[in-house]
């Protein structure tokens, strides 16, 4: 390594673990993204913020007339089309703006004015679908195959697949205006769990006090002292048991609200309206759920490794996120978690490998932590920008996994845009995580190709399992606990916090065997869930992965031929049903075969960590 390349690595090293978070004007602008690229400064934002909503009232004019002609419906379209892209780019900008400080309070204002006009625009159009599907059957089929509408055809074969849920044009523009109180169960949950909440201080490793919040005590589960693990788990639930009613008639409210949503649509469950968005057979949920009940037994043996590993003598729930091997890695600079990226995603090919590297060197990725910067990583931005990368970068291996995870959804979002018009360039969170995961697997798949050590071969591994039992068990899981709450519900059975308390014990029996203990705290972790006020939503995390794994295997074992079938997937966005999408990638997910080949690398991961160990 020459002495320019030892500065930037030690400079960049510096920055992922300064023990005082610098202000974010003393950070180069190379580590920090290009939002200018999308606005120029706060005054062009106000500007286009004012024209837009000035512009709004445009679509009335086409109200009562998108029969007449297909260039007519088309005309409304692009119409349409053009605000939207443009709330999407005022929405971005200020949300990530504000991210990059969430102590300066003037950055607050604009993302709450955004997503204010935001509601005004869904209001505006509310009228667009259920005139459209007021159009007699046959009429609305032809308009779906005319030239002028060629781009929209998918969109417009949708509305008719799901007419009989889409109600009269008063009855829609009124479930547009009430989103917002829909969300108040959601809202509060997130103001009494991430603002309202005070965690008990615990002693650290050293004996120090340290305050707590929810995000360190997550991190303190993760010590390799036990006494401290179960400090943190205890300080982590306290507060939970606390408010149990309050946290439960929150959760009720999202009950309330999910059952009414779906009967309002006339589905027979909140469970089928969710699944109908995307065209998912209710089936492939229950087939996930009955596949990895039916495979319990290797999580049980897993489970034993790590109570060998720890050398405790029964294992309890606060030990399940304790590294069984300490992380060998040591720091890894930004500069070389790139090179990693690159060197490992190389099976997606060339142009894939050289458009990471090109986005990274023109702003896609905001690197560093700064003072007052949100916490976590994303990927962002809408269709008329490049995809945007939020990170708070620490210099670990996790953080480059992040980072591979993360570059996943963003050249998603890129070959989706560049290849895809506007209606059809968004995909749904049933592929979305497969782009991710796939990264991710690629990405630990080479390391492990190239790590002969045996400490630094036993944490890759014990990466793997971790990644499959949160991603794919404990994710499904939750399914199960999703289905049969809103199941107790429709049929007025016992939802209070006691009755999921037992619940939640049940489940936790089931999926981690007898021989481990349930702690008692433990059965408040339901009401910790974010997700939950997103019905339905977390069983896309476990398909996800197990596509991801079955994609990125064929490419591991085919080569090129197989890639290239991805590479298509990733072009393809919301152009058709995610289903078909992944079908015609290589993955069936209406059968089992994916997650049961899931559950073969989790045995098969299972027999080498024995091996040494």
């Amino acid at each position: 390594m020459n002495k320019e390349a030892k500065t930037e690595s030690s400079k960049e090293l510096e920055l992922g673990r300064s023990a005082l978070l610098p202000e974010r004007g003393s950070i180069p602008d190379e580590y920090k993204w290009r939002l200018y690229d999308i606005f120029a400064d706060q005054e062009e934002w106000e500007k286009t913020f004012s024209a837009l909503k000035a512009r709004l009232p445009e679509m009335a004019a086409f109200k009562g007339t998108l029969s007449q002609s297909p260039a007519r419906m088309k005309e409304l379209f692009a119409l349409r089309d053009e605000l939207a892209v443009t709330l999407e780019k005022l929405f971005v900008y200020a949300n990530m703006k504000s991210h990059e400080d969430t102590s300066d309070s003037k950055r607050q204002g604009p993302a709450n004015r955004i997503s204010a006009l935001s509601m005004e625009f869904s209001a505006a159009a509310s009228f667009i679908t259920p005139e459209i599907l007021s159009m007699p059957k046959e009429r609305l089929a032809e308009f779906s195959k005319a030239p002028e509408l060629a781009e929209y055809s998918f969109c417009l074969r949708e509305l008719l697949r799901r007419q009989s849920h889409v109600l009269s044009e008063a009855e829609e523009f009124i479930l547009a205006r009430s989103s917002d109180a829909a969300g108040c169960a959601d809202n509060i949950f997130s103001m009494l769990t991430n603002a309202d909440m005070k965690f008990p201080a615990i002693k650290d490793e050293k004996g120090v006090n340290i305050e707590m919040s929810e995000e360190r005590t997550v991190s303190y589960l993760r010590s390799r002292r036990r006494s401290v693990r179960k400090a943190a788990f205890e300080s982590l639930y306290t507060p939970y048991n606390a408010m149990k009613n309050t946290l439960g008639a929150t959760f009720d409210g999202m009950l309330k609200s999910a059952s009414f949503y779906s009967s309002c649509r006339k589905y027979a469950s909140p469970l089928e309206a969710a699944l109908d968005a995307d065209n998912i057979p209710v089936s492939v949920y229950d087939n996930l759920i009955d596949t990895i009940e039916n495979n319990l037994t290797p999580m049980y043996r897993y489970m034993d490794i790590r109570r060998r590993m720890l050398r405790v003598g029964r294992l309890q729930m606060f030990d399940i996120y304790a590294p069984l091997v300490a992380d060998p890695f040591g720091d890894i600079a930004w500069s070389d978690a790139k090179k990693m990226m690159f060197r490992f995603l190389a099976p997606l090919g060339g142009e894939y490998v050289e458009q990471t590297k090109k986005g990274l060197e023109e702003g896609w990725a905001d690197i560093f932590p700064n003072r007052g910067k949100r916490s976590g990583a994303y990927s962002w931005g809408s269709y008329s920008t490049h995809p945007y990368i939020f990170m708070n970068y620490t210099n670990s291996l996790n953080d480059v996994m992040t980072l591979v995870h993360e570059m996943g959804h963003s050249m998603h979002s890129y070959y989706s845009r560049k290849n895809q018009p506007y209606a059809t360039a968004d995909y749904c969170i049933f592929t979305a995580e497969v782009a991710s995961t796939t990264n991710e697997v690629l990405f630990l798949s080479g390391l492990l190709s190239e790590t002969k050590g045996r400490r630094r071969r036993l944490y890759l591994l014990n990466r793997r399992l971790e990644n499959i039992r949160t991603t794919v068990y404990r994710q499904t899981m939750f399914a199960a606990f999703e289905r049969e709450v809103h199941r107790r519900f429709a049929n007025g059975e016992d939802t209070t916090p006691d009755g999921l308390k037992e619940l939640w014990y049940d489940l936790n029996r089931k999926y981690y065997g007898e021989n481990i203990i349930i702690n008692e705290p433990l059965k408040m972790e339901w009401a910790r869930i974010p997700h939950f006020y997103t019905p339905f939503y977390v069983y896309q995390y476990s398909t996800g992965y197990s596509a991801a794994t079955a994609l990125a295997r064929g490419i591991l074992e085919k080569g090129e031929p197989a890639a290239k079938k991805y590479m298509a997937f990733l072009t393809r966005g919301g152009s058709d049903y995610p289903i078909e999408l992944l079908r015609e990638a290589g993955v069936d997910m209406r059968t089992p075969a994916p997650v049961e080949a899931v559950v073969k690398e989790f045995e098969e991961t299972l027999d080498e960590m024995e091996a040494l160990i």
